[in-house]
């Protein structure tokens, strides 16, 4: 229930300084809305804040951006939950773009990589410590650790796409659930008795704004391909981002391995030293981190511009990037908010999403290995390690799990220890 519902200036505004102040990842995020809207203004109830979190976790995407955008939606409608979820993506959009073109313009200069070794290392201390605070709450049980460690060695070993780990895990989930649903601990929460009546009325409504967001979502890539054809890098980045989109359960670490291979070495957008430069660039600044998308899309258009210039199309590549990413978010949340009721109550969904989210742990796993070889081994050649990196990935895992300080602090002390380091 909500308490009181706010004018819609209130709203944007609210939101507005929710955006600019999201640091911190996911937790820290929906920490942040809970003790806002929940909290200190009653917006919106303890228990409907929970149940859209837990429905925010079964869709594809940023859940704290999607929670975001329930927000406005319940308090204000379609036009709430626009304002809601924008607000809660622009300021870091703006920054990003900002910081990846001081990245491109400060290219080559010693100082600056010897900055962003320091970041490269501290990325290893922080991917680990994703790694273990997801651990702690998706593997309850010993089938979960089986999962997790099956998709570690899938990727890491047989290098299978992650898409195929991410569909093989949510249907065997779903399987499990009716032979052996203790192996998986799936929370089906009970919400009381579901009214059938609107049924038809609510089906059609779902169908309109899947139509509409799906046309939304495609318009930029139309205007691509009408502009510039289907062999231009913009319309590679819009196709490789859309698809990306569906796949995006877990939070952001569990697509950056995939997303990192396929742009090194599918694409040769940029180096894996970059992609871990462009996670740093994103720990730092407010909203999603899959806001790193943003990054990789800004260096491929600045790299292969075609008949626009780089930075014309660094500046368009980051805008598609953005738009693809985050259109199916919205779509998501208008389409599925009306039946959250229901969706709470399959067992087979939340079976599924109990082993998506278990098999996540070895994924995220596989990027913290992907990582390593190239931040601490020149080359990936082991031989050649960069005693350098290992020292200051050290110091950064000691700041996260000794001393509990925070994403922020860690990548400053690791860039000004890199500063020093990278003099040596």
């Amino acid at each position: 229930m909500i308490d009181s519902k706010p004018e819609f200036n209130d709203l944007v505004r609210t939101f507005a300084r929710i955006g600019c102040l999201s640091f911190g990842g996911p937790a820290g995020q929906i920490a942040l809305m809970h003790r806002e809207i929940v909290e200190e203004r009653g917006w919106v109830d303890e228990g409907a804040y929970l149940r859209a979190l837990n429905l925010c976790h079964l869709l594809p995407g940023p859940e704290a951006q999607q929670l975001a955008t329930w927000i406005g939606w319940k308090l204000h409608g379609v036009r709430g939950g626009l304002a809601a979820g924008m607000l809660f993506v622009v300021p870091g959009a703006l920054v990003m773009f900002g910081l990846s073109l001081l990245y491109v313009m400060a290219a080559g200069l010693t100082w600056f990589a010897a900055l962003f070794l320091g970041i490269k290392a501290a990325v290893l201390a922080i991917v680990a410590q994703a790694v273990i605070r997801v651990g702690k709450r998706a593997l309850g049980t010993q089938f979960k650790l089986v999962l997790a460690g099956a998709s570690f060695i899938a990727l890491t070993a047989f290098n299978v796409p992650f898409p195929l780990v991410i569909l093989f895990a949510g249907v065997l989930g779903a399987l499990v659930a009716r032979i052996e649903p203790d192996w998986l601990d799936a929370h089906v929460v009970d919400t009381g008795s579901v009214p059938e009546h609107g049924k038809r009325h609510l089906a059609l409504q779902t169908l309109k704004t899947v139509a509409t967001w799906l046309a939304i979502w495609a318009l930029p890539m139309v205007l691509v391909a009408a502009t510039l054809g289907t062999d231009h890098v913009l319309w590679q980045i819009g196709a490789f981002f859309s698809k990306l989109a569906v796949v995006t359960f877990g939070g952001a670490y569990a697509v950056l391995a995939y997303m990192a291979q396929a742009s090194v070495e599918q694409f040769g957008w940029l180096s894996p030293g970059e992609m871990a430069d462009g996670l740093g660039l994103a720990e730092t600044t407010p909203g999603p981190l899959i806001m790193v998308t943003q990054f990789v899309g800004f260096l491929a258009g600045w790299r292969d511009a075609g008949p626009l210039a780089p930075f014309v199309a660094a500046l368009l590549a980051a805008g598609l990037t953005t738009w693809v990413t985050f259109a199916p978010c919205f779509m998501w949340i208008f389409a599925c908010a009306p039946w959250m009721d229901r969706l709470e109550r399959v067992p087979s969904l939340q079976a599924a999403l109990a082993a998506i989210t278990a098999a996540v742990v070895g994924v995220v796993a596989n990027l913290a290995v992907w990582f390593a070889l190239h931040v601490l081994f020149r080359n990936e050649n082991l031989l050649l390690f960069d005693w350098r990196a290992g020292l200051i990935a050290v110091l950064a895992a000691l700041l996260l799990f000794r001393f509990k300080r925070s994403v922020f602090e860690v990548l400053a002390v690791s860039a000004a220890a890199g500063l020093l380091l990278g003099q040596v």
